[in-house]
């Protein structure tokens, strides 16, 4: 891989939105298994992102993607790519 190839991969994820409260920010709650390591039973395991919304077009239920992105406040470092589903 060549540098700059390299510096431009952002990590994306997929998550449902829990909070559109804030101006312009969103809360994206992120779910995956992972297998626990001493009893191999997969358990679900939920990180909380919070997300730049520029349109303020997100509501609670829908499921988007976010990408990372520079720091944009003190715990906010990820942006709104796409909402794939709005919530019904």
């Amino acid at each position: 891989m060549t540098e700059a190839v390299k510096r431009n991969t952002r990590k994306e994820k997929i998550g449902v939105v829990t909070s559109n409260k804030m101006q312009k920010t969103i809360t994206v709650a992120v779910i995956r298994k992972v297998k626990h390591p001493k009893y191999g039973k997969f358990v679900t395991q939920t990180s909380k992102f919070k997300a730049h919304d520029e349109k303020q077009e997100c509501n609670i239920g829908d499921t988007v993607k976010i990408a990372e992105t520079r720091p944009i406040s003190k715990d906010k470092n990820w942006r709104l790519v796409e909402i794939i589903e709005r919530a019904k």
